[in-house]
């Protein structure tokens, strides 16, 4: 219901009171999916999914579409694609369409993730397959997955991409290729040993997978586990969710605004803990009458 109201009318001042409360009141830890097309996020998440269930933790799922640029259109498939027990309410998908939005996430993944982190274990963000520049899913993940295929050059491409700087865990896919995906998870884990760590002490994990035969599924669970602890510790997770909060409110304004309204709307501080969407209601009103 939330969901579909939000999706409906976005700028509804119930929604957005809905929007602050949910924002207080965060649960869950997300995690954000992306990486190529077929690359297999959809598979690894059924599976990931499974594991997760199996231990009783409940998920939320965000599925992003890409659209046509022709129609605006979405067939939604990734929602088909992922294996879940339809009677399981421990289990929810909410598919979205990308519609001209780059970066990998729909317009409205920002509030859904909001709303939904209030009420799971974990939500889940799957992309759009991505390529090299699209990384807007670290603006709204606590962790980040990047998906890679062995034998099909993403490793290569990862080398001198600019999504090697997003990623705290690499699943290397389809790991009962053997050779294969035991050269592209060195040749990433190489990549990454080039790259920042993102100054938090935390050094990205590269782990091969095999989704069809679970092979390291558990161990990849495990390692979503870990990075949820590192932030745990030392207030790293509330800090992390206020950069990412701070960005929202100047995103939000220069997308509604353009750069004029970025300067006519002067400081855009947020104080740590209060909601975004009220900020951002704020200072839209104020704007929106000069």
């Amino acid at each position: 219901m939330a969901l579909a109201r939000l999706e409906r009318q976005p700028d509804a001042d119930d929604v957005r009171q809905q929007l602050d409360a949910a924002y207080a009141a965060p649960r869950a830890h997300v995690v954000g999916i992306t990486g190529p097309p077929g690359v297999g996020k959809s598979t690894l998440l059924s599976a990931l999914i499974q594991e997760w269930r199996s231990v009783g933790r409940s998920v939320g799922v965000i599925a992003i579409d890409p659209s046509s640029r022709r129609t605006g259109g979405a067939l939604l498939g990734d929602r088909a694609r992922l294996v879940t027990d339809p009677a399981d309410e421990g289990i929810f998908v909410r598919s979205m369409a990308a519609r001209d939005r780059l970066g990998g996430l729909a317009e409205l993944t920002l509030g859904a993730m909001v709303i939904m982190r209030a009420l799971y274990d974990l939500v889940v963000i799957e992309t759009v397959g991505v390529g090299q520049s699209e990384t807007d899913v670290a603006g709204v993940a606590d962790t980040v997955l990047f998906c890679v295929q062995p034998g099909s050059g993403d490793s290569l491409q990862f080398m001198k991409a600019g999504i090697v700087e997003i990623p705290h865990i690499v699943a290397v896919t389809k790991a009962d290729l053997g050779t294969l995906a035991e050269r592209a998870r060195a040749d990433v884990a190489g990549a990454l040993s080039l790259g920042e760590t993102g100054g938090d002490g935390w050094s990205p994990r590269v782990l091969a997978v095999s989704s069809q035969q679970r092979a390291g599924i558990a161990a990849l669970s495990d390692a979503l586990a870990a990075h949820a602890a590192h932030l745990a510790d030392a207030d790293r997770l509330a800090r992390s969710r206020h950069a990412q909060a701070q960005l929202w409110v100047e995103e939000a304004i220069r997308e509604r605004f353009g750069r004029e309204g970025l300067r006519r709307a002067g400081d855009l501080a947020l104080v740590p803990g209060s909601s975004p969407f009220a900020r951002i209601a704020r200072l839209a009103a104020r704007l929106a009458v000069r």
